[in-house]
């Protein structure tokens, strides 16, 4: 077929003009690195945050998720997953990133709550009709009681199941901290097996039948019960529990190379709107938003709450004394030879 050098220019214009508009369409992609039980919340998120985001600024995205336990994630991080975000379960894992240069090191003033746009506790989950009549903490370090937790070394879940077992010790009992150390040593004397993360220790309990309790976020409690069936599992919500912050950061040494760092930013901010705020209600975690906890109070256990900060200071200090290598877990820790 024969061109004139008028319909070349207007072929090689539309060709130009296809190659453009098809450039501008081109999905913006993010990889979102969470903590191993939030699968269920970030996969209602995300769907909303898309749609809002097409809304208000016309463009395909598409947003990826990886779960692991929240330090192994960091680690993974650390060591070149390219997560553009990372909404971890506590802020030492924020911070580890932070101290290889990839989240920034004033991450926590760069939005509402310190970073932390809900938050969660420890309770327990318990076979139906409680057959070990398990109350609080205390009923946990008793002979014959079996108890399933993540490993505090891996999980930011075992590491807040462990720290409201030591405080509860401290507070609740009025005992010194060797006290304190006797009594988390007899708790995890009681655990038969200590799996990496949090929806591990799940499928121990639920689907192995493994142990009369699970030590878990009250999120994944109560979507246990939910998905399983209340005629099943019983959730039993302790007197006293920690106040699990979620922090989240933008990883902007990635986002920056990747030309996400406007999408990765706007999809941190939206966790703070009113659906956002509702998503994370909805899933069981604890907004921030005045509002919407108020529209679903009776969802959530009535108990004292305390922040990591005012019972063991820093976490810095807490994660070096309590769950370094040959820190007070790893003195206290001797592997059970059950299955």
């Amino acid at each position: 077929m024969n061109f004139t050098s008028a319909t070349k220019r207007i072929v090689i214009g539309a060709l130009l003009f296809a190659a453009v508009v098809g450039a501008g369409a081109v999905e913006t992609k993010l990889l979102n690195a969470s903590f191993d039980i939030s699968r269920e919340l970030f996969q209602n998120y995300n769907e909303a945050f898309v749609r809002h985001w097409q809304q208000t600024n016309g463009g395909r995205l598409l947003v990826n998720q990886s779960h692991a336990g929240s330090s192994k994630q960091a680690r993974a991080v650390i060591d070149g997953l390219e997560a553009d975000v990372v909404t971890f379960n506590q802020v030492t894992d924020v911070e580890a990133v932070a101290a290889k240069g990839l989240v920034p090191a004033d991450w926590r003033q760069r939005l509402p709550h310190h970073s932390s746009p809900f938050s969660s506790t420890i309770v327990f989950l318990v076979r139906h009709g409680n057959p070990k009549r398990i109350r609080d903490w205390d009923d946990l370090v008793k002979p014959g009681v079996s108890v399933i937790v993540p490993n505090p070394k891996t999980s930011g879940n075992g590491r807040y199941s462990y720290l409201a077992a030591y405080a509860f010790a401290l507070k609740k009992l009025r005992l010194e901290d060797a006290g304190a150390r006797a009594f988390v040593g007899r708790l995890f004397k009681n655990v038969p097996v200590l799996d990496t993360g949090g929806r591990g220790a799940t499928t121990t309990f639920v689907q192995r039948e493994i142990g009369d309790v699970l030590l878990t976020f009250e999120a994944e409690v109560y979507l246990t019960i939910k998905e399983l069936g209340a005629d099943k599992f019983d959730a039993v919500v302790p007197s006293f529990s920690v106040e699990a912050e979620m922090p989240v950061a933008v990883v902007e040494k990635v986002a920056a190379r990747r030309g996400t760092a406007r999408a990765a930013q706007a999809y941190l901010e939206y966790l703070y709107s009113d659906e956002g705020q509702g998503i994370i209600a909805a899933n069981y975690y604890r907004p921030r938003s005045a509002k919407v906890a108020e529209r679903f109070a009776s969802q959530f256990g009535n108990l004292e709450l305390f922040s990591v900060e005012e019972v063991f200071g820093a976490w810095a200090g807490t994660q070096r004394t309590h769950f370094s290598e040959g820190g007070v877990f790893d003195q206290i820790y001797q592997p059970s030879k059950q299955p």
